[in-house]
């Protein structure tokens, strides 16, 4: 062979399938001692003897040693593998350092998912999170998954929406664009999803369902078809709302209040600022039945609470009431309880594993618990109701919750 080759020849093309496979390996991150390259043809197998100053052709396919390279290098410019390798064919990068990097940033998108506020004060939202971690990054992107997953959480923190058509609570939540949310995107499909999770329902199919479980969580809802259940409360004040509520806590009757009549009300505030809240329409007739127009203040959900259950609420809430809740000990109960919690600034009424404890104790065998969540006002709560596996609807413990409630 003709000897060492000079720096100027270095570039030459075929000493480029050489140079490719070195530049592979380098950028493995990994520690380097041989490469394999080829097959080469007779002009660059030529090249390559040329380089190291061999005394016959390599083969084919020929595994080699790196210092050797490196050794031919020194002779050659004086400059190391690496460099050279680097200004033939581009930066060398480190794909092991890469791997680590992208996997830091996967791993911190998933522990900022589970930690965030929102799937915190709604436990179901944590098999929203594991979904959407089982199927992986969102264009294989961790800034794309994490904006649209800030978004879909900034709507989840908006809902129950107040009655809104879609495009509207769209643009009023996310900065002005009322097409975010439309049918067939990727923010709509996750809060969907995650609306099906929490509410305990399966993925909507098609446009119908779609709707149907917009409206559950009160995105267009009309003013009129949304309305909550209430008894004993006594306003002060002139709105309609106050007005309805007084004179049906007068005559011992529930009132019905639209949303249309909340959204009218600016505050609803109470001479009595405590105002207890139930799960079941049933606990509430079971109180104006005993109490009559002595009830004291209550508020039925009747399940998972519409806007306007939510706008009252709130209205309490932010004229000086304390919400007290209580609901059924079962997997959807705690749910909703969590929800409302995580909605108003409710706390929990008889709501802890003791309460539940005791009257397990007295229903004995029940209905199973179905689908359990985390509790997060009490962690031994849904502990206790997994242990135990029997769940106690509001109607076991009325009579508890009525003799709290007896005026004095």
């Amino acid at each position: 062979m003709s000897g060492v080759l000079r720096s100027g020849q270095l570039d030459k093309p075929a000493l480029r399938p050489l140079w490719q496979a070195i530049h592979d390996r380098l950028s493995s991150g990994r520690p380097v001692n041989r490469v394999r390259t080829g097959p080469l043809d007779q002009a660059q197998r030529e090249a390559i003897a040329d380089l190291l100053g061999l005394d016959r052709l390599p083969d084919p396919s020929p595994t080699l040693q790196l210092a050797r390279v490196e050794e031919a290098l020194a002779d050659a410019c004086g400059r190391s593998v690496r460099e050279v390798v680097a200004d033939i064919i581009g930066p060398i990068p480190d794909r092991a350092a890469e791997r680590e990097r992208r996997k830091a940033e996967r791993v911190a998108l998933w522990t900022w998912l589970d930690a965030h506020a929102v799937v915190k004060a709604q436990p179901a939202l944590a098999d929203w999170a594991t979904h959407l971690r089982g199927n992986g990054l969102i264009g294989g992107s961790t800034q794309r998954t994490r904006g649209l997953l800030s978004c879909a959480l900034t709507v989840l923190a908006a809902l129950p929406a107040q009655g809104e058509p879609l495009p509207v609570f769209a643009a009023r939540v996310l900065g002005g664009d009322s097409h975010a949310l439309d049918d067939g995107t990727r923010l709509s499909s996750l809060v969907l999803r995650a609306l099906s999770t929490v509410y305990g329902t399966e993925m909507p199919e098609d446009a119908q369902q779609r709707r149907a479980l917009w409206s559950h969580a009160g995105v267009a809802d009309d003013d009129l078809s949304a309305t909550v259940l209430g008894a004993g409360m006594r306003p002060l004040g002139n709105a309609v709302a106050s007005q309805l509520a007084r004179i049906c806590a007068e005559s011992g009757q529930a009132v019905s209040l639209t949303l249309a009549h909340l959204r009218a009300a600016d505050e609803l505030r109470l001479p009595d600022g405590v105002v207890h809240i139930t799960e079941n329409p049933s606990v509430l007739a079971l109180a104006l039945r005993r109490f009559g127009s002595r009830c004291p203040p209550l508020v039925c959900t009747s399940g998972w609470p519409n806007s306007a259950a939510i706008r009252l609420l709130r209205l309490l809430a932010d004229s000086g009431a304390s919400l007290h809740y209580h609901g059924d000990f079962d997997g959807e109960g705690i749910r909703i309880a969590a929800y409302v919690m995580a909605k108003t600034p409710a706390i929990p009424w008889r709501m802890a594993a003791k309460d539940y404890l005791a009257a397990a104790n007295y229903v004995g065998v029940g209905p199973d618990v179905g689908r359990i969540t985390e509790a997060p006002w009490d962690p031994a709560l849904t502990a206790a109701m997994a242990n135990r596996g029997t769940a106690v609807v509001e109607e076991m413990v009325l009579d508890a919750l009525l003799g709290e409630l007896a005026p004095a």
